[in-house]
C-alpha cells in the first residue's frame, strides 16, 4: 500500500505543473503514506522503509529552495525567477526549470517535516504505559 500512494504523491507531484497539484499536495500525500506505515508496523519500520532520516530530507529540500532562488541571479535576473533549459535526447524535449527544482524542494521540506513530527509523536511514551 506504501508503494501506491508514494507514486500517487509522485503523480500529484508532476501533475501540478499544468494543473492542480505541486510539491506540496505531493508531499502531504507521500508524508502519508510514511506516518500509515508507521502506525501500521511501528517507528522502527517506517524508518527503515523511509532509508533516510526525515531531517536530511528537510536539509535537501531547504538547499532546492535555495538553488531554485539563487540560478536567475547569475543571468542578471531578481531572486526566483523562472528560467528554464530545454533538453534533447532522442527526439523527446526535456523541459527542466527553476520552478521544478523549486517544487522537489517544497516536496521534501513537507515529507520531512510531516515524518518527523508524527516519528517523534509516536515516538513520546503516554502516561501510564510503559
Amino acid at each position: 500500500m506504501i508503494g501506491v500512494l508514494v507514486l500517487f504523491s509522485l503523480f500529484l507531484f508532476f501533475r501540478g505543473h499544468d494543473e492542480p497539484g505541486g510539491g506540496f499536495i505531493g508531499g502531504l500525500v507521500g508524508a502519508g503514506a510514511f506516518t500509515l506505515y508507521a502506525i501500521a508496523f511501528g517507528t522502527e519500520a517506517s524508518k527503515k522503509v523511509l532509508r533516510i532520516h526525515p531531517i536530511t530530507l528537510i536539509a535537501l529540500g531547504l538547499l532546492s529552495l535555495v538553488i531554485s532562488g539563487l540560478i536567475p541571479l547569475f543571468t542578471n535576473d531578481a531572486f526566483l525567477t523562472g528560467k528554464w533549459l530545454f533538453l534533447e535526447f532522442g527526439g523527446t524535449v526535456w523541459k527542466l526549470s527553476t520552478p521544478l527544482i523549486f517544487d522537489i524542494g517544497v516536496y521534501l521540506c513537507v515529507v520531512g517535516f510531516i515524518v518527523t513530527a508524527i516519528f517523534s509523536l509516536e515516538e513520546q511514551k503516554l502516561p501510564g504505559k510503559s
